[in-house]
């Protein structure tokens, strides 16, 4: 790389010469102040300043100090003063046209940082120079219409050899690699230092490294960190160094910087002057390349010394006519339309225009949604704004969708109303919270409250009174039905008690109880009144207990609903054993069978 920088910069003391006047015409083209770094806490963005005062990305700088193109810029930049107007095109205001996707991207990059952290003067040219040297500004513009890199763009595998070792740390979501790291995109992200700084600037819903947009927004935001003003020499030279901890990667960057800064054009997509030269001499990692290469212009061979004879001048050679000189045109620049302002950074406060408490039941949709107008400085409504809202708090209530955050755009009046909000079974507060994507204004915050579902009144249905024997259960069905204001109360949920007195709330100690699960039982539960309005206990569900006696299940309801059903316990029937037989007693004046009466013998026979 030395013998390529010498090459180019031709002698050592030239190079001194144009790099110090280079930084000198950067630092001098940026305003003194420093206020404190924004922060964006977009879809979970960490805040600006966070982290390391070199790089929050633990491997100390954002790209693993991957390769880069050492290519510098021509040696007389576009409109320097007497700069030579032979030179070929392609080392000229080729060389300075930046394709239009990506000067787009780097100039909203600029205004959005600017209007959120003033303080670090970021200048569009140092991203230009951070994307000329890192991906020669997208493969030349190799982008899609969404500004998103085709093909994709990755550096070597960072296994140590030559730059850092860092073992996978996205799975591959970034890079495709498994195993190792790679840098992505136009400005050479690693996916750990994409996890923490990786914007989504195009509002497509996706943070992608490969997209020019949110890679140079995402750029921009880590140059800034750390309280950096910009221009300021050191803390220049800290912001570039911490992207690639390598002076000659300084050097380069700030010479692209200062070639920019001297004038540049937009150029169609995809046509821009490819890089040649890297820092690893090519033999390390697969940044792709175009299919075909760009055409170069023809330029007019110089002669060589010695091989063309010397003619007499003109006026000295009989027969000559000197022909009219033909002013030659200089080359025309397109005009370079300057991107508009994002319609976030016209915003200047979020205003609440309804629905400030939105409150409901458990489990019910929130009829009022929350809704704030984008006003600018003026008071003007602001259309086309990205409005973030986020439920935040200890609660289960969703966005429809079943998310936490949802955005939505300002329409024609500046409005925008939340997405439908369905509260869960958890009551109590929570807060929905408004931003402006990209900034860091003021939230605008409603406060949400969940109650419980009520019932004003809770009436048994026909049916025969309840009873039992000890140690049985109960086997007649019950219905009690829930009301509130006269309508149907679904999804109410009741408590029911055994009481052994409609005068005393407290649980009875002794007698029936309710039926649960794996043969459980209890004498206190939690009830939920069905979608069709009724409360039912099914055969079985109340067990008699084993103590006879006149008990009650006492049904309460958020919203002053109560009503008792009567129990009866009965003791077993009881039935007396047979009884010992007695003897029949004996009739009066009868004869004792103790003594026999003699039986007159018969006469003998003469």
């Amino acid at each position: 790389m030395g013998a390529h920088i010498g090459r180019r910069l031709r002698k050592g003391a030239t190079s001194g010469v144009v790099m110090a006047a280079a930084v000198a015409a950067l630092a001098a083209s940026q305003a003194p102040e420093a206020t404190p770094p924004a922060t964006d806490n977009t879809s979970g963005d960490q805040a600006i300043g966070a982290g390391d005062t070199t790089s929050p990305s633990g491997h100390g700088s954002v790209t693993g100090d991957s390769p880069y193109y050492t290519d510098l810029p021509p040696l007389n930049p576009p409109n320097l003063p007497g700069a030579s107007t032979k030179l070929p095109l392609t080392t000229g205001p080729a060389e300075a046209g930046i394709p239009a996707s990506v000067y787009s991207a780097y100039k909203r990059a600029e205004l959005s940082i600017r209007s959120t952290d003033p303080g670090c003067n970021l200048p569009w040219q140092l991203l230009a120079g951070i994307g000329k040297v890192e991906s020669g500004q997208a493969n030349g513009g190799r982008v899609d219409a969404n500004g998103t890199a085709s093909p994709r763009i990755l550096g070597p595998a960072l296994d140590g050899n030559g730059f850092a070792l860092i073992t996978d740390t996205d799975g591959g979501a970034y890079d495709g690699d498994t195993k190792l790291d790679r840098a992505v995109g136009p400005m050479q992200f690693i996916p750990s230092t994409w996890a923490t700084w990786g914007q989504d600037a195009n509002s497509d819903g996706k943070k992608d490294p490969n997209n020019i947009y949110d890679a140079a927004q995402a750029a921009g935001l880590y140059l800034c960190a750390n309280d950096r003003n910009l221009a300021l020499k050191a803390d220049l030279d800290q912001a570039i160094l911490s992207y690639n901890r390598s002076r000659e990667y300084l050097n380069t960057v700030l010479s692209w910087v200062a070639f920019y800064e001297r004038g540049t054009h937009q150029i169609p997509d995809g046509t821009g002057v490819l890089p040649v030269g890297r820092s690893d001499n090519g033999r390390r990692g697969d940044h792709p390349h175009p299919a075909a290469s760009l055409p170069t212009v023809p330029t007019t061979p110089t002669p060589t010394p010695g091989t063309q004879k010397p003619k007499p001048p003109a006026e000295n050679r009989p027969g000559t006519v000197k022909p009219p000189t033909v002013p030659t045109k200089p080359p025309v620049t397109p005009p370079v339309t300057p991107p508009a302002l994002p319609a976030a950074a016209k915003v200047a406060r979020l205003m609440i225009v309804a629905n400030e408490k939105p409150t409901t039941t458990t489990g019910s949709a929130f009829t009022g949604l929350p809704r704030v107008a984008a006003l600018d400085s003026s008071g003007k409504a602001v259309p086309g704004v990205n409005v973030r809202f986020e439920i935040i708090g200890a609660t289960d209530a969703r966005f429809g969708a079943g998310g936490t955050t949802a955005t939505v755009t300002t329409g024609s009046a500046g409005l925008a109303t939340s997405p439908a909000l369905r509260a869960g079974e958890k009551t109590g507060t929570f807060t929905v919270r408004a931003t402006v994507v990209g900034r860091t204004l003021g939230a605008a915050d409603f406060t949400a409250t969940v109650t419980e579902r009520q019932a004003d009144t809770l009436t048994r249905l026909a049916g025969d009174p309840l009873s039992a024997t000890t140690g049985t259960s109960f086997t007649q069905k019950v219905q009690v039905k829930a009301t509130d204001k006269g309508a149907l109360a679904p999804g109410v949920r009741a408590t029911a008690v055994i009481v052994s007195s409609k005068t005393n709330a407290e649980e009875s100690a002794d007698g029936p109880s309710f039926k649960g699960a794996n043969g459980t039982t209890a004498r206190t539960v939690t009830l939920v009144v069905g979608t069709d309005g009724l409360l039912t206990f099914e055969s079985g569900d109340l067990l008699a207990g084993d103590k006879a006696g006149t008990y009650y299940v006492r049904l309460t309801a958020p919203g002053g609903g109560t009503t008792f059903i009567d129990l009866t316990v009965n003791a077993p029937a009881t039935t007396n054993p047979d009884p010992t037989p007695t003897p029949s007693p004996t009739p009066s004046g009868s004869t004792s069978p103790e003594t026999p009466t003699p039986s007159p013998s018969a006469s003998p026979s003469a």
